[in-house]
């Protein structure tokens, strides 16, 4: 078993060097470029997510399902990702972070390519699954790699760079979807999200490096398997920082999986339209990485995260009082949720290290663990609470203002735990 270690209090690690092939085989990346392209295999979840809500209404007719049959393609994708979430770290802790990434492109480009050309919405809910099996491999490992290469600060800010630009896609993927099914149809949307994969595969290929030596691979084999996972889904701190993380994508998700009905229903907006949510959403979370990638280094995680409550706390907070006695409206009705992912971009990467330092040996494995906690609140909120909330835009708000209450509980409760162990005599510096 792997003691996890206080998340507050670690030492400094080095700055490893990154262990490449041959130059032949492998192109030298800088901070910027493994940034880049860390960025861009993460933007594989929101575009498999987002691009195709607008064309929700062309999928219904044209596969002659239901509404609730073409939601359960993203609950069937939801689910698919948070399962299979929980092994690729232990799987690139084993194998290898390049192998992994290459081999999940590889199937999710086939996943990707069957959605385009399937004749009913069952098939398509298999071909969903497929990619969410594969498109989380790109998160989880790229935080290990992160965490490989790099310390502390340097971690936060290359962690908070890869947010940054990842946070384009969200933006962009569902005008990109709109203009799409206006232009062509919903096929086109994954024939072009195929195509991504693809391309993006051959820049792996020849750009992503390995972090993990074959000397330092973990066994993979059930024991060790049972142990590290028991050791991290014991952790009360893991569960702790995980979770707050997990509660605040919950928040933002909320939106997004109620963004079919909540636009075109209660703002009375199009396909073409959903830049609405979008923009200031994604302009959040830029703004909050940028401003977390600044305050690396220059103040502790723990500061950090109030200062991302505190505007997390305001929005929700304007969000419920001006729904509880105005219509919903333009800027309004969405407007908050600048300020909601501008404070938990600035809250993620502080909690997402604080989480993967606990057990710097398998640090795959947390990060799957982690990812997976993301992702089951993720479906959750898709396949029940957005299902169950959307008829109203004061319901979203209060659901939202819960996530966020429920997440600053978790963090006080674990600030509370390390100051009980301090009293209790643990050296803790």
């Amino acid at each position: 078993m792997l003691p996890p270690t206080d998340p507050d209090h670690l030492p400094k690690d080095p700055v490893t060097p990154v262990p490449l092939p041959p130059p032949h085989k492998i192109a030298m990346l800088t901070a910027g470029g493994l940034a880049t392209l860390l960025a861009a295999l993460s933007m594989l979840g929101p575009f498999s997510i987002d691009a195709y809500l607008p064309a929700f209404p062309q999928i219904r007719a044209e596969l002659n399902a239901s509404a609730l049959e073409v939601q359960q393609t993203l609950t069937a994708y939801m689910l698919a990702f948070a399962g299979m979430v929980l092994w690729h770290g232990a799987l690139s802790d084993a194998f290898g972070r390049r192998n992994v990434v290459l081999f999940a492109l590889v199937v999710f480009a086939i996943g990707t390519f069957g959605c385009a050309a399937a004749s009913s919405v069952h098939y398509l809910w298999v071909f969903r699954i497929m990619q969410g099996v594969s498109a989380g491999a790109g998160v989880v490992v790229g935080r290990a790699i992160i965490r490989d290469l790099y310390s502390d600060a340097e971690a936060a800010r290359l962690l908070s760079m890869v947010t940054m630009i990842f946070s384009i896609a969200p933006a962009i993927a569902p005008v990109l979807g709109g203009w799409i099914v206006t232009l062509a149809d919903w096929r086109a949307i994954f024939l072009a999200l195929c195509a991504y994969t693809v391309i993006l595969g051959w820049f792996c290929w020849k750009h992503l490096p390995e972090t993990v030596p074959q000397e330092k691979r973990q066994p993979f084999n059930p024991r060790f398997l049972a142990q590290s996972y028991g050791a991290i889904f014991s952790s009360f701190l893991f569960h702790m920082k995980s979770g707050v993380v997990a509660l605040n994508f919950a928040g933002l998700f909320l939106y997004i999986a109620s963004a079919p009905v909540m636009l075109p229903e209660h703002l009375g907006l199009g396909p073409s339209q959903f830049a609405w949510l979008f923009v200031p959403t994604v302009s959040g979370i830029f703004l909050g990485a940028l401003a977390a990638n600044r305050m690396a280094g220059k103040l502790g995680f723990a500061r950090q995260i109030r200062i991302g409550f505190f505007f997390m706390l305001g929005a929700v907070a304007f969000n419920v009082i001006y729904h509880s006695f105005l219509p919903p409206s333009l800027p309004w009705s969405v407007a908050h949720m600048f300020f909601f992912t501008f404070g938990s971009s600035i809250i993620a990467p502080g909690a997402t290290l604080m989480a993967l330092d606990l057990f710097p040996h398998i640090r795959g494995t947390v990060a799957s663990c982690q990812s997976f906690m993301t992702t089951l609140a993720g479906a959750i909120v898709a396949g029940l609470i957005s299902p169950m909330l959307s008829h109203s835009v004061l319901s979203l708000a209060l659901g939202q203002a819960g996530f966020t209450l429920l997440s600053i509980g978790l963090w006080a409760t674990a600030r509370r735990y390390r100051r009980q162990k301090i009293r209790d005599g643990h050296p803790m510096p």
